[in-house]
């Protein structure tokens, strides 16, 4: 029963715990990056529909700035999509702007804000016509 330790030994358990959670963590990020795909297709798509180039879904910060003009909204709304807390409110607000130059009521809105892996594959795959509102 002589028994050494140091500072780098540890206890793996082998019960078999641990695989299932690898399997979990596996399942969860194969669902996000479907969820992902979804949304960046989708929104391609409404870039497309709206005259406005669909690979710019893709590009970090100039989708923000394309998705504010097909939503009619002032370009300076990218600072206020920068603030915490903030952005919430004016995520709302340029889905509002999206939905309705979509012809789109406040049941899509609330399908957007919520479920938006869902709800933009259906605006921009779907039978609606981007018509800005003025």
């Amino acid at each position: 029963m002589n028994q050494t330790t140091n500072a780098f030994s540890f206890n793996v358990d082998s019960g078999g715990g641990g695989e299932a959670w690898v399997t979990a963590v596996a399942v969860l990020g194969l669902v996000e990056i479907v969820l992902v795909v979804l949304c960046i297709a989708g929104l391609w798509k409404v870039f497309s529909k709206a005259g406005q180039p669909g690979w710019a879904a893709i590009i970090p910060i100039y989708n923000a700035i394309v998705l504010l003009n097909v939503a009619g909204k002032p370009i300076w709304f990218i600072l206020l999509l920068c603030i915490p807390f903030v952005n919430v409110i004016f995520s709302i607000i340029v889905m509002a702007g999206l939905a309705k130059n979509f012809g789109k009521g406040i049941g899509f809105l609330l399908g957007l804000i919520l479920l938006p892996f869902i709800f933009l594959p259906i605006l921009g795959f779907g039978g609606s016509r981007y018509e800005p509102v003025e």
